[in-house]
């Protein structure tokens, strides 16, 4: 069950990982400005982490194991405050959060990708995690 387990949460890494690489990969070559560019070059680097952090899941080693943990933790803070704003997902997502005026919300994705990373965000704060990525962690935790 624990191969399953892992073999499933690599696809999904590979998958969220190329898609994000391939979208960013054109956005990079385009010429724009500089904060701009900054932010689309983080996003390819983290998109391509996802993405070697899954094939070495696949390949069954340690190293994929430690990175493919570090890759849920980047994957688990939603935030979204008027000062500074992040969210990262690849493959697949189920956020939960809630805003300053405490309305609950859930969402889910699947075969999807995505990442925010702003200086000022939305004027309604918000706060949460991808209950996807915190249940992927503790998966890779069983050895």
């Amino acid at each position: 069950m624990r191969q399953i387990l892992f073999r499933l949460i690599g696809i999904l890494e590979v998958a969220g990982g190329f898609y994000g690489v391939a979208i960013e990969l054109p956005h990079l070559l385009a010429s724009g400005p500089l904060h701009t560019a900054v932010i689309q070059l983080i996003a390819f680097a983290l998109y391509a982490f996802v993405l070697v952090a899954g094939v070495l899941l696949l390949e069954n080693s340690e190293r994929g194991i430690r990175l493919s943990s570090i890759a849920q933790l980047l994957q688990l803070p939603l935030i979204g405050t008027p000062i500074f704003s992040y969210g990262l997902f690849c493959g697949a997502f189920i956020n939960v959060f809630t805003t300053i005026h405490l309305h609950p919300e859930v969402t889910w994705r699947f075969a999807s990708q995505g990442f925010n990373l702003a200086f000022g965000g939305p004027s309604v704060s918000y706060v949460g995690i991808n209950l996807l990525a915190l249940l992927s962690w503790l998966i890779l935790k069983l050895r």
